[in-house]
């Protein structure tokens, strides 16, 4: 029922349906596109890799940004007091397998 505001709708032309249904299958079609696409074992497959290698390439930036600063210079400081752990760590094996044969024998 048409009030004063509102014009009387007018019937659509035989081509203009076929145009709205040819452009509802278009993007039926697309839908169903993209849902294939996110749900296919082989795209999640390569969305998993993609985000795995993003996530190791931040991790390898940041463990590098531990050791060398913005301008390429290496942080002596930090490698000293790894090289430190590292020569504490050995020392202390070298100890212990000291302690352990001194007392098999």
């Amino acid at each position: 029922m048409a009030t004063e505001d509102q014009a009387p709708a007018r019937e659509r032309t035989r081509t203009e349906i076929e145009a709205d249904l040819a452009a509802a299958r278009l993007r039926l079609g697309h839908s169903v596109e993209q849902l294939i696409d996110q749900v296919h074992p082989t795209r999640i497959k390569q969305r998993q890799i993609a985000g795995l290698k993003d996530w190791a390439s931040a991790e390898l930036e940041n463990a590098k940004s531990q050791f060398v600063d913005d301008q390429g210079r290496i942080r002596t400081e930090r490698l000293a007091v790894i090289g430190g752990a590292v020569a504490g760590f050995v020392t202390f094996v070298v100890i212990v397998r000291a302690i352990v044969r001194k007392r098999k024998s």
